[in-house]
Protein backbone atom coordinates (compact mmCIF):
# COMPACT_ATOMS: atom_id res chain seq x y z
CA UNK A 1 0.00 0.00 0.00
CA UNK A 2 2.85 2.36 0.96
CA UNK A 3 4.23 1.82 -2.32
CA UNK A 4 1.36 2.36 -4.45
CA UNK A 5 0.58 5.38 -2.86
CA UNK A 6 4.24 6.84 -2.99
CA UNK A 7 4.01 5.77 -6.69
CA UNK A 8 0.85 7.86 -6.92
CA UNK A 9 1.90 10.74 -5.28
CA UNK A 10 5.18 10.75 -7.84
CA UNK A 11 2.70 10.06 -10.53
CA UNK A 12 1.51 13.31 -9.31
CA UNK A 13 4.00 15.29 -8.53
CA UNK A 14 5.30 15.14 -12.25
CA UNK A 15 1.73 15.61 -13.35
CA UNK A 16 1.85 19.09 -11.17
CA UNK A 17 5.71 20.23 -12.52
CA UNK A 18 3.90 19.64 -16.20
CA UNK A 19 0.93 21.81 -15.04
CA UNK A 20 2.86 24.39 -13.89
CA UNK A 21 5.67 24.71 -16.22
CA UNK A 22 2.78 25.11 -19.11
CA UNK A 23 1.51 27.34 -17.26
CA UNK A 24 4.56 29.60 -16.94
CA UNK A 25 5.26 29.20 -20.61
CA UNK A 26 1.25 30.28 -21.52
CA UNK A 27 2.01 33.45 -19.07
CA UNK A 28 5.38 34.22 -20.32
CA UNK A 29 4.12 34.02 -23.94
CA UNK A 30 1.02 36.42 -23.44
CA UNK A 31 3.30 38.40 -21.11
CA UNK A 32 6.05 38.55 -23.97
CA UNK A 33 2.82 39.61 -26.47
CA UNK A 34 1.75 42.22 -24.19
CA UNK A 35 5.36 43.75 -23.73
CA UNK A 36 5.68 43.63 -27.60
CA UNK A 37 2.27 45.10 -28.69
CA UNK A 38 3.29 49.03 -28.75
CA UNK A 39 6.12 48.14 -31.28
CA UNK A 40 4.81 45.75 -33.60
CA UNK A 41 2.76 45.52 -36.43
CA UNK A 42 -1.00 46.12 -35.55
CA UNK A 43 -2.98 45.28 -38.85
CA UNK A 44 -5.93 46.24 -37.07
CA UNK A 45 -5.10 49.54 -36.39
CA UNK A 46 -4.08 53.33 -38.24
CA UNK A 47 -1.34 53.10 -36.03
CA UNK A 48 2.44 52.64 -37.44
CA UNK A 49 5.88 51.28 -36.37
CA UNK A 50 8.57 51.88 -37.59
CA UNK A 51 11.82 50.34 -36.96
CA UNK A 52 15.46 51.96 -36.97
CA UNK A 53 18.98 51.14 -35.90
CA UNK A 54 19.46 54.62 -34.39
CA UNK A 55 19.34 54.71 -30.84
CA UNK A 56 18.84 58.54 -29.64
CA UNK A 57 21.17 59.46 -26.82
CA UNK A 58 18.62 62.24 -25.47
CA UNK A 59 15.54 64.26 -26.84
CA UNK A 60 16.84 67.40 -25.03
CA UNK A 61 16.58 70.12 -28.62
CA UNK A 62 19.51 71.78 -27.12
CA UNK A 63 21.78 68.97 -26.54
CA UNK A 64 20.74 66.85 -29.39
CA UNK A 65 23.17 66.99 -32.18
CA UNK A 66 22.71 62.92 -33.92
CA UNK A 67 20.54 62.36 -36.56
CA UNK A 68 18.38 59.41 -33.77
CA UNK A 69 17.19 62.09 -31.25
CA UNK A 70 16.67 65.36 -34.37
CA UNK A 71 13.69 62.88 -35.74
CA UNK A 72 11.78 62.53 -33.17
CA UNK A 73 12.17 66.03 -32.17
CA UNK A 74 11.28 67.11 -35.73
CA UNK A 75 8.21 65.29 -34.90
CA UNK A 76 7.55 66.14 -31.52
CA UNK A 77 8.39 69.91 -31.52
CA UNK A 78 8.30 72.70 -33.87
CA UNK A 79 10.62 75.51 -35.39
CA UNK A 80 9.92 78.85 -36.76
CA UNK A 81 11.12 78.00 -40.29
CA UNK A 82 10.95 74.48 -42.22
CA UNK A 83 11.08 72.79 -45.31
CA UNK A 84 8.82 71.63 -47.71
CA UNK A 85 8.60 68.19 -47.94
CA UNK A 86 11.10 66.46 -49.68
CA UNK A 87 12.58 69.56 -50.67
CA UNK A 88 14.99 72.05 -49.51
CA UNK A 89 12.62 74.82 -50.07
CA UNK A 90 12.20 77.28 -46.44
CA UNK A 91 8.54 77.62 -45.41
CA UNK A 92 7.10 79.55 -42.35
CA UNK A 93 5.82 77.06 -39.32
CA UNK A 94 5.73 78.98 -35.81
CA UNK A 95 6.79 81.85 -37.36
CA UNK A 96 3.55 83.28 -40.01
CA UNK A 97 6.02 84.36 -42.78
CA UNK A 98 9.78 84.91 -43.72
CA UNK A 99 11.23 87.45 -41.20
CA UNK A 100 11.40 91.36 -41.89
CA UNK A 101 15.42 91.70 -42.04
CA UNK A 102 17.09 95.54 -41.46
CA UNK A 103 19.09 96.71 -44.19
CA UNK A 104 22.10 96.07 -42.34
CA UNK A 105 21.13 92.35 -42.59
CA UNK A 106 21.81 92.27 -38.28
CA UNK A 107 18.19 92.46 -37.41
CA UNK A 108 15.31 89.93 -38.23
CA UNK A 109 12.24 90.69 -37.00
CA UNK A 110 9.96 87.25 -36.63
CA UNK A 111 5.86 87.36 -36.75
CA UNK A 112 4.90 84.33 -34.67
CA UNK A 113 1.52 81.74 -34.88
CA UNK A 114 -1.20 82.67 -32.53
CA UNK A 115 -3.32 80.09 -31.14
CA UNK A 116 -0.95 77.32 -30.18
CA UNK A 117 0.07 75.58 -27.22
CA UNK A 118 2.57 73.53 -26.09
CA UNK A 119 1.63 69.66 -24.81
CA UNK A 120 1.84 70.44 -21.08
CA UNK A 121 -0.69 73.22 -21.74
CA UNK A 122 1.67 76.58 -21.47
CA UNK A 123 0.24 78.71 -24.36
CA UNK A 124 3.10 79.37 -27.25
CA UNK A 125 4.27 83.01 -27.53
CA UNK A 126 6.59 85.18 -28.07
CA UNK A 127 8.42 85.24 -24.37
CA UNK A 128 8.61 81.30 -25.06
CA UNK A 129 10.43 81.46 -28.34
CA UNK A 130 12.73 83.95 -27.01
CA UNK A 131 13.30 81.50 -24.15
CA UNK A 132 13.90 78.29 -26.27
CA UNK A 133 15.96 80.23 -28.23
CA UNK A 134 17.85 81.72 -25.58
CA UNK A 135 18.10 78.17 -23.62
CA UNK A 136 19.61 76.68 -26.81
CA UNK A 137 22.46 79.17 -26.51
CA UNK A 138 22.89 79.13 -23.19
CA UNK A 139 23.13 76.02 -21.99
CA UNK A 140 26.00 75.21 -24.27
CA UNK A 141 24.65 71.81 -25.23
CA UNK A 142 26.43 69.86 -28.44
CA UNK A 143 24.20 72.10 -31.40
CA UNK A 144 24.97 75.52 -29.38
CA UNK A 145 27.11 76.67 -31.84
CA UNK A 146 24.95 76.87 -34.56
CA UNK A 147 23.23 79.73 -33.01
CA UNK A 148 25.50 81.15 -30.90
CA UNK A 149 28.12 82.22 -33.38
CA UNK A 150 25.56 84.05 -34.92
CA UNK A 151 22.82 85.43 -32.84
CA UNK A 152 23.79 88.45 -30.20
CA UNK A 153 20.42 88.63 -28.98
CA UNK A 154 16.83 87.71 -28.87
CA UNK A 155 13.96 89.44 -27.27
CA UNK A 156 10.04 89.49 -27.41
CA UNK A 157 8.87 92.95 -29.34
CA UNK A 158 5.54 91.96 -28.81
CA UNK A 159 3.45 89.33 -27.63
CA UNK A 160 3.52 87.36 -31.06
CA UNK A 161 6.81 89.04 -32.36
CA UNK A 162 10.89 88.52 -31.54
CA UNK A 163 13.35 89.71 -32.91
CA UNK A 164 16.86 88.78 -33.67
CA UNK A 165 20.30 90.53 -33.61
CA UNK A 166 22.72 88.77 -35.40
CA UNK A 167 26.36 89.80 -34.58
CA UNK A 168 27.64 89.73 -38.15
CA UNK A 169 24.57 89.25 -41.47
CA UNK A 170 24.24 85.59 -42.18
CA UNK A 171 21.45 85.37 -45.06
CA UNK A 172 21.32 81.41 -44.33
CA UNK A 173 19.81 81.91 -40.88
CA UNK A 174 16.39 80.98 -41.26
CA UNK A 175 18.04 77.65 -42.30
CA UNK A 176 19.32 77.82 -39.36
CA UNK A 177 15.85 78.34 -37.65
CA UNK A 178 14.72 75.52 -39.20
CA UNK A 179 16.86 73.17 -37.53
CA UNK A 180 15.15 70.84 -35.17
CA UNK A 181 16.72 71.84 -31.75
CA UNK A 182 15.88 75.23 -32.26
CA UNK A 183 11.99 74.62 -32.07
CA UNK A 184 9.84 75.74 -29.26
CA UNK A 185 9.94 73.82 -25.86
CA UNK A 186 7.73 74.82 -23.23
CA UNK A 187 9.41 77.06 -20.44
CA UNK A 188 7.00 74.95 -17.97
CA UNK A 189 9.23 72.36 -18.50
CA UNK A 190 12.37 73.33 -19.11
CA UNK A 191 15.04 75.95 -17.63
CA UNK A 192 18.00 77.62 -18.83
CA UNK A 193 21.31 77.64 -17.15
CA UNK A 194 24.73 75.71 -18.30
CA UNK A 195 23.59 71.94 -18.83
CA UNK A 196 20.66 71.87 -17.30
CA UNK A 197 19.23 69.56 -19.99
CA UNK A 198 15.72 66.84 -19.82
CA UNK A 199 17.25 64.41 -21.53
CA UNK A 200 14.63 61.82 -21.16
CA UNK A 201 11.49 64.21 -22.13
CA UNK A 202 10.50 66.63 -24.84
CA UNK A 203 7.69 69.02 -24.67
CA UNK A 204 6.79 71.39 -27.85
CA UNK A 205 4.58 72.06 -30.18
CA UNK A 206 4.36 69.47 -32.87
CA UNK A 207 1.64 66.93 -34.34
CA UNK A 208 2.60 64.18 -31.62
CA UNK A 209 3.34 63.79 -28.08
CA UNK A 210 6.08 61.72 -26.43
CA UNK A 211 4.00 59.11 -24.10
CA UNK A 212 7.28 56.17 -24.24
CA UNK A 213 11.14 56.47 -24.40
CA UNK A 214 13.43 53.87 -23.79
CA UNK A 215 16.04 52.12 -25.07
CA UNK A 216 14.52 49.53 -27.47
CA UNK A 217 11.31 51.67 -28.12
CA UNK A 218 9.51 55.32 -28.46
CA UNK A 219 5.81 55.64 -28.63
CA UNK A 220 4.20 59.46 -29.96
CA UNK A 221 0.30 59.51 -29.58
CA UNK A 222 -1.73 62.33 -31.45
CA UNK A 223 -1.53 65.84 -30.17
CA UNK A 224 -5.22 66.38 -29.50
CA UNK A 225 -4.80 69.95 -29.20
CA UNK A 226 -2.53 70.78 -31.85
CA UNK A 227 -3.46 73.86 -33.67
CA UNK A 228 -3.16 72.46 -37.39
CA UNK A 229 -3.99 69.62 -39.03
CA UNK A 230 -3.57 65.94 -37.66
CA UNK A 231 -1.43 63.39 -38.40
CA UNK A 232 -2.74 61.01 -40.67
CA UNK A 233 -2.37 58.31 -38.53
CA UNK A 234 -3.40 57.71 -34.95
CA UNK A 235 0.36 57.21 -33.43
CA UNK A 236 3.91 56.12 -33.90
CA UNK A 237 5.37 52.99 -32.28
CA UNK A 238 9.82 53.14 -33.19
CA UNK A 239 11.35 49.63 -32.55
CA UNK A 240 14.73 50.65 -31.91
CA UNK A 241 17.17 47.87 -32.90
CA UNK A 242 20.40 49.33 -31.89
CA UNK A 243 23.38 49.11 -33.94
CA UNK A 244 21.36 45.57 -35.30
CA UNK A 245 20.63 46.08 -39.20
CA UNK A 246 20.00 42.06 -39.26
CA UNK A 247 17.36 42.31 -36.63
CA UNK A 248 16.42 45.41 -38.72
CA UNK A 249 16.29 43.60 -41.90
CA UNK A 250 14.26 40.84 -40.70
CA UNK A 251 11.69 42.29 -38.76
CA UNK A 252 10.42 44.52 -41.72
CA UNK A 253 10.79 41.37 -43.53
CA UNK A 254 8.70 39.22 -41.47
CA UNK A 255 5.52 42.13 -41.26
CA UNK A 256 6.59 42.82 -37.64
CA UNK A 257 7.11 46.35 -38.31
CA UNK A 258 5.76 48.53 -41.03
CA UNK A 259 8.23 50.78 -42.10
CA UNK A 260 12.34 50.10 -41.94
CA UNK A 261 14.33 53.64 -42.15
CA UNK A 262 18.08 54.04 -41.14
CA UNK A 263 20.00 51.94 -41.30
CA UNK A 264 20.44 48.74 -43.47
CA UNK A 265 23.68 47.78 -44.90
CA UNK A 266 23.87 48.13 -48.82
CA UNK A 267 23.45 43.63 -49.84
CA UNK A 268 20.23 44.29 -47.05
CA UNK A 269 18.80 47.29 -49.39
CA UNK A 270 19.55 45.26 -52.65
CA UNK A 271 17.82 42.15 -51.62
CA UNK A 272 14.33 44.37 -50.71
CA UNK A 273 14.68 46.42 -53.95
CA UNK A 274 14.99 43.00 -55.11
CA UNK A 275 11.71 41.54 -53.37
CA UNK A 276 10.07 44.94 -54.16
CA UNK A 277 10.09 44.61 -57.54
CA UNK A 278 8.01 41.27 -57.02
CA UNK A 279 5.07 43.45 -55.74
CA UNK A 280 6.07 42.16 -51.87
CA UNK A 281 6.47 45.93 -50.73
CA UNK A 282 7.47 49.08 -51.22
CA UNK A 283 11.12 50.80 -51.99
CA UNK A 284 11.26 54.97 -51.11
CA UNK A 285 14.68 56.51 -52.23
CA UNK A 286 15.58 60.20 -52.15
CA UNK A 287 18.62 62.32 -52.90
CA UNK A 288 21.05 62.55 -49.57
CA UNK A 289 22.73 65.35 -48.94
CA UNK A 290 25.80 63.95 -47.09
CA UNK A 291 28.51 64.68 -49.32
CA UNK A 292 31.39 62.51 -50.15
CA UNK A 293 34.87 63.79 -51.96
CA UNK A 294 38.29 63.57 -51.85
CA UNK A 295 40.23 66.10 -50.31
CA UNK A 296 43.60 67.45 -51.67
CA UNK A 297 46.44 69.22 -50.01
CA UNK A 298 47.87 71.66 -52.03
CA UNK A 299 51.12 72.78 -49.78
CA UNK A 300 52.46 69.11 -50.65
CA UNK A 301 53.61 68.01 -53.96
CA UNK A 302 52.95 67.18 -56.03
CA UNK A 303 49.05 68.42 -55.60
CA UNK A 304 50.68 71.82 -55.20
CA UNK A 305 50.50 71.58 -58.62
CA UNK A 306 47.45 72.68 -60.22
CA UNK A 307 47.81 70.88 -62.92
CA UNK A 308 48.03 67.31 -61.28
CA UNK A 309 44.97 68.36 -59.41
CA UNK A 310 42.71 68.68 -62.31
CA UNK A 311 44.24 65.38 -64.27
CA UNK A 312 43.07 63.63 -60.97
CA UNK A 313 39.51 65.59 -61.34
CA UNK A 314 39.31 64.33 -65.20
CA UNK A 315 40.08 60.58 -64.27
CA UNK A 316 37.62 59.67 -61.61
CA UNK A 317 34.92 57.65 -62.53
CA UNK A 318 32.40 58.33 -60.14
CA UNK A 319 29.99 55.61 -62.08
CA UNK A 320 32.52 52.72 -61.84
CA UNK A 321 32.42 54.01 -58.35
CA UNK A 322 28.64 53.86 -57.86
CA UNK A 323 28.55 50.47 -59.43
CA UNK A 324 31.31 48.37 -58.05
CA UNK A 325 31.39 49.73 -54.55
CA UNK A 326 28.34 51.59 -53.78
CA UNK A 327 26.16 48.85 -55.54
CA UNK A 328 24.13 51.88 -56.93
CA UNK A 329 23.05 53.12 -54.09
CA UNK A 330 25.12 56.32 -54.38
CA UNK A 331 23.93 59.59 -56.90
CA UNK A 332 27.08 61.11 -58.77
CA UNK A 333 27.93 64.57 -57.47
CA UNK A 334 29.54 67.27 -59.32
CA UNK A 335 29.57 69.50 -56.79
CA UNK A 336 30.29 70.09 -53.20
CA UNK A 337 26.31 71.78 -53.39
CA UNK A 338 24.24 68.84 -53.36
CA UNK A 339 21.88 68.14 -56.11
CA UNK A 340 19.10 68.80 -54.00
CA UNK A 341 19.71 72.57 -53.65
CA UNK A 342 18.67 75.51 -56.69
CA UNK A 343 22.78 76.42 -56.33
CA UNK A 344 23.89 73.31 -57.55
CA UNK A 345 25.72 73.42 -60.70
CA UNK A 346 27.49 70.51 -61.93
CA UNK A 347 30.67 72.46 -62.54
CA UNK A 348 33.21 69.08 -62.75
CA UNK A 349 31.16 67.52 -65.38
CA UNK A 350 31.25 70.36 -67.30
CA UNK A 351 35.23 71.27 -67.27
CA UNK A 352 36.72 67.71 -66.87
CA UNK A 353 33.81 65.28 -68.20
CA UNK A 354 33.62 62.02 -66.71
CA UNK A 355 36.82 59.44 -66.66
CA UNK A 356 38.51 61.65 -68.96
CA UNK A 357 41.26 59.88 -69.97
CA UNK A 358 43.12 62.02 -72.71
CA UNK A 359 42.28 65.20 -70.81
CA UNK A 360 44.18 64.02 -67.69
CA UNK A 361 47.32 62.81 -70.01
CA UNK A 362 47.93 66.06 -70.82
CA UNK A 363 47.67 68.00 -67.54
CA UNK A 364 49.83 65.15 -66.17
CA UNK A 365 52.35 66.16 -69.06
CA UNK A 366 52.11 69.90 -69.33
CA UNK A 367 52.86 69.36 -65.06
CA UNK A 368 55.84 67.93 -66.13
CA UNK A 369 54.91 64.25 -64.88
CA UNK A 370 55.74 60.78 -66.89
CA UNK A 371 55.60 57.45 -66.29
CA UNK A 372 59.64 57.71 -65.57
CA UNK A 373 58.91 60.50 -63.37
CA UNK A 374 55.65 59.59 -61.45
CA UNK A 375 53.29 62.13 -59.45
CA UNK A 376 52.96 60.03 -56.39
CA UNK A 377 50.00 60.91 -54.26
CA UNK A 378 49.19 58.96 -51.06
CA UNK A 379 45.30 58.35 -50.30
CA UNK A 380 44.06 58.41 -46.67
CA UNK A 381 41.32 57.32 -45.22
CA UNK A 382 39.90 55.57 -41.57
CA UNK A 383 40.17 52.38 -40.99
CA UNK A 384 37.06 51.78 -40.31
CA UNK A 385 35.47 52.56 -42.95
CA UNK A 386 35.19 49.76 -45.84
CA UNK A 387 33.56 51.79 -48.62
CA UNK A 388 36.12 54.48 -48.32
CA UNK A 389 38.96 51.31 -48.38
CA UNK A 390 37.39 50.08 -51.41
CA UNK A 391 37.50 53.69 -53.08
CA UNK A 392 40.82 54.05 -52.39
CA UNK A 393 41.60 50.80 -54.00
CA UNK A 394 39.31 51.52 -56.81
CA UNK A 395 40.90 54.76 -57.86
CA UNK A 396 44.26 53.23 -57.31
CA UNK A 397 43.71 50.26 -60.05
CA UNK A 398 42.23 52.61 -62.40
CA UNK A 399 45.00 55.08 -62.49
CA UNK A 400 47.24 52.08 -62.96
CA UNK A 401 44.92 51.27 -65.79
CA UNK A 402 44.49 54.40 -68.05
CA UNK A 403 47.78 56.39 -66.79
CA UNK A 404 50.03 53.91 -67.84
CA UNK A 405 52.05 54.86 -64.19
CA UNK A 406 52.50 58.62 -64.62
CA UNK A 407 50.08 58.85 -61.66
CA UNK A 408 50.46 56.56 -59.03
CA UNK A 409 47.81 56.26 -56.02
CA UNK A 410 49.02 54.35 -52.74
CA UNK A 411 46.37 53.89 -50.12
CA UNK A 412 47.31 54.08 -46.52
CA UNK A 413 44.38 53.84 -43.43
CA UNK A 414 44.30 55.42 -39.70
CA UNK A 415 42.14 55.09 -37.05
CA UNK A 416 39.17 57.45 -37.02
CA UNK A 417 40.70 59.61 -34.07
CA UNK A 418 43.78 60.25 -35.76
CA UNK A 419 42.16 60.75 -38.94
CA UNK A 420 40.83 63.78 -38.18
CA UNK A 421 43.29 65.46 -36.29
CA UNK A 422 45.97 64.61 -38.69
CA UNK A 423 43.64 65.82 -41.57
CA UNK A 424 43.91 69.74 -40.07
CA UNK A 425 47.77 69.32 -39.27
CA UNK A 426 48.28 68.79 -42.78
CA UNK A 427 49.89 65.58 -42.67
CA UNK A 428 48.05 63.46 -45.53
CA UNK A 429 48.28 65.08 -49.36
CA UNK A 430 44.97 63.65 -49.88
CA UNK A 431 42.05 61.66 -47.83
CA UNK A 432 38.45 60.83 -48.62
CA UNK A 433 36.10 61.81 -46.19
CA UNK A 434 32.47 62.82 -46.35
CA UNK A 435 30.44 65.96 -44.93
CA UNK A 436 27.18 65.50 -42.83
CA UNK A 437 25.62 69.29 -43.23
CA UNK A 438 24.69 71.17 -39.70
CA UNK A 439 21.77 73.11 -41.79
CA UNK A 440 20.54 72.74 -45.45
CA UNK A 441 21.63 75.83 -47.43
CA UNK A 442 24.10 76.13 -49.84
CA UNK A 443 26.51 77.99 -47.61
CA UNK A 444 26.83 75.05 -45.93
CA UNK A 445 29.07 73.19 -48.41
CA UNK A 446 31.09 76.13 -49.43
CA UNK A 447 31.96 77.92 -46.76
CA UNK A 448 33.03 74.92 -44.27
CA UNK A 449 35.50 73.81 -47.30
CA UNK A 450 36.79 76.82 -48.73
CA UNK A 451 37.14 80.22 -46.39
CA UNK A 452 40.38 81.26 -44.81
CA UNK A 453 40.13 83.46 -41.82
CA UNK A 454 44.43 83.89 -41.69
CA UNK A 455 46.41 83.11 -44.66
CA UNK A 456 48.06 83.68 -48.18
CA UNK A 457 48.39 82.87 -51.96
CA UNK A 458 51.90 81.62 -51.38
CA UNK A 459 51.61 80.07 -48.03
CA UNK A 460 47.81 78.51 -48.05
CA UNK A 461 45.31 78.92 -45.42
CA UNK A 462 46.88 78.44 -42.09
CA UNK A 463 43.55 79.18 -39.75
CA UNK A 464 40.29 78.24 -41.01
CA UNK A 465 38.16 75.90 -42.67
CA UNK A 466 40.23 75.20 -45.47
CA UNK A 467 42.90 74.40 -43.19
CA UNK A 468 40.77 72.42 -40.85
CA UNK A 469 39.55 70.36 -43.67
CA UNK A 470 42.75 69.52 -44.86
CA UNK A 471 43.07 71.74 -48.58
CA UNK A 472 45.18 74.54 -46.92
CA UNK A 473 43.22 76.18 -49.72
CA UNK A 474 43.06 79.96 -49.41
CA UNK A 475 41.73 82.60 -52.34
CA UNK A 476 41.02 85.86 -51.57
CA UNK A 477 38.33 85.79 -54.51
CA UNK A 478 36.57 83.16 -52.59
CA UNK A 479 36.38 84.72 -49.32
CA UNK A 480 35.58 87.90 -51.05
CA UNK A 481 32.79 85.79 -52.33
CA UNK A 482 31.66 83.85 -49.12
CA UNK A 483 31.17 87.27 -47.47
CA UNK A 484 29.03 88.42 -50.11
CA UNK A 485 26.36 85.76 -50.52
CA UNK A 486 26.37 85.67 -46.60
CA UNK A 487 25.30 89.44 -46.66
CA UNK A 488 22.71 88.88 -49.56
CA UNK A 489 19.37 88.98 -49.20
CA UNK A 490 18.49 88.69 -52.48
CA UNK A 491 18.53 84.82 -53.61
CA UNK A 492 18.66 85.42 -57.21
CA UNK A 493 21.87 87.27 -56.47
CA UNK A 494 23.07 84.54 -54.22
CA UNK A 495 22.54 82.41 -56.77
CA UNK A 496 24.71 84.04 -59.15
CA UNK A 497 27.42 84.13 -56.23
CA UNK A 498 27.18 80.62 -55.66
CA UNK A 499 27.47 79.76 -59.26
CA UNK A 500 31.25 81.66 -59.27
CA UNK A 501 32.15 80.09 -56.34
CA UNK A 502 31.50 76.08 -58.32
CA UNK A 503 33.42 77.56 -60.97
CA UNK A 504 36.40 78.80 -59.19
CA UNK A 505 35.80 75.04 -56.55
CA UNK A 506 36.25 73.20 -60.41
CA UNK A 507 39.47 75.14 -61.91
CA UNK A 508 41.53 75.48 -58.33
CA UNK A 509 40.51 72.24 -57.34
CA UNK A 510 41.28 72.15 -53.40
CA UNK A 511 38.55 68.99 -53.34
CA UNK A 512 36.70 66.58 -55.42
CA UNK A 513 33.12 65.78 -55.27
CA UNK A 514 32.41 62.13 -55.66
CA UNK A 515 28.89 61.11 -54.62
CA UNK A 516 26.45 62.04 -52.20
CA UNK A 517 24.22 59.95 -50.11
CA UNK A 518 20.84 58.31 -51.37
CA UNK A 519 18.29 57.70 -48.63
CA UNK A 520 16.19 54.43 -48.82
CA UNK A 521 13.12 53.37 -46.47
CA UNK A 522 10.50 50.04 -47.12
CA UNK A 523 6.99 50.19 -46.29
CA UNK A 524 4.46 47.30 -46.42
CA UNK A 525 1.69 47.51 -49.32
CA UNK A 526 -0.92 48.67 -46.91
CA UNK A 527 1.32 51.75 -45.94
CA UNK A 528 1.23 54.92 -47.90
CA UNK A 529 2.50 58.27 -47.51
CA UNK A 530 6.07 57.66 -46.64
CA UNK A 531 8.40 60.73 -47.66
CA UNK A 532 11.91 61.35 -46.81
CA UNK A 533 13.09 64.67 -46.67
CA UNK A 534 16.33 65.89 -47.86
CA UNK A 535 17.11 66.61 -44.75
CA UNK A 536 16.68 63.04 -43.52
CA UNK A 537 14.15 64.69 -40.96
CA UNK A 538 11.36 61.65 -41.79
CA UNK A 539 8.30 63.08 -41.18
CA UNK A 540 5.89 60.59 -39.28
CA UNK A 541 2.32 62.79 -39.90
CA UNK A 542 1.59 61.21 -43.44
CA UNK A 543 1.87 57.96 -43.16
CA UNK A 544 -0.92 55.63 -43.21
CA UNK A 545 -2.60 52.19 -43.39
CA UNK A 546 -5.07 51.34 -46.17
CA UNK A 547 -7.44 49.73 -43.63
Amino acid sequence: MFNVQCLMKGRWGQYLILFLLCLALTVGCNSNQTSTTSTTNNTDSNRISIGTTLKPRTLDPADNYELAGLNIIYNVGETLYTYELGTTEIAPLLATQMPQVSEDGLTYTIPLRQGVTFQDGTPFNAEAMAFSLNRFVTNGGKPAFLLADVIDTVEATGEYEITVKLKQPFAAFPALLAFPGTGAVSPKSYEIGAGKFNPNTLVGTGKYKLTEFSSDSIALDVNENYWGEPPANEGINIQVYASNSANLFNSFRTGAIDVAYQSLDPNQINSLIAEASKNKWQVIDGSGTVINYLVLNLNQEPLNKPEIRQAIAAIIDRNLINQRVLQGQGELVYSLIPTAFAAYKPVFADTYGEANISKAKELIAKAGYSQENPAIVEIWYPSGSITRSIVAETLKALVEKELDGAIQFVSQSVESASFFSNLSQGIYPAALADWYPDFLDADNYIQPFLSCSKGSESQGCQEGAAQSRGSFYYSDRVNQLINQQRQEINPETRQTIFTELQQILAQDVPYIPLWQTKDYAFAHNDVQGVTINPSQNFPFWTIQKNL
